[in-house]
């Protein structure tokens, strides 16, 4: 778990302020009953992500929020943060030598 909020801490950090402070309030220990359901939103809305508005990126939204809760979820949503985080900045420096 410490790992989860290690990463989340760096995610947190390069979001703009209003959905910083969001996701801080929803990492909360007191927001599980808030957490869960949004999570569930989430990731139900991530299925739904062909229509407008709605994305897929939701999916993994709202799986990173429940793994907070759910044990079970937590080993792959941090093989799925590691390989986003690596895929990340391997495009960035690409991207910084081509230009």
């Amino acid at each position: 778990m410490a790992e989860l909020d290690q990463r989340l801490d760096r995610l947190e950090a390069g979001l703009p302020g209003f959905a910083a402070k969001a996701v801080s309030s929803l990492r909360q220990p007191r927001a599980v009953w808030l957490r869960i359901p949004i999570a569930l939103l989430f990731i139900g809305g991530g299925f739904l992500g062909f229509l407008p508005i709605l994305g897929f990126w939701m999916l993994p939204v709202g799986v990173l929020l429940l793994a907070h809760d759910v044990p079970v979820i937590l080993r792959p949503a941090l093989r799925a943060l590691s390989w986003t985080e690596r895929s990340w900045s391997q495009m960035k420096s690409r991207l910084t030598r081509k230009a």
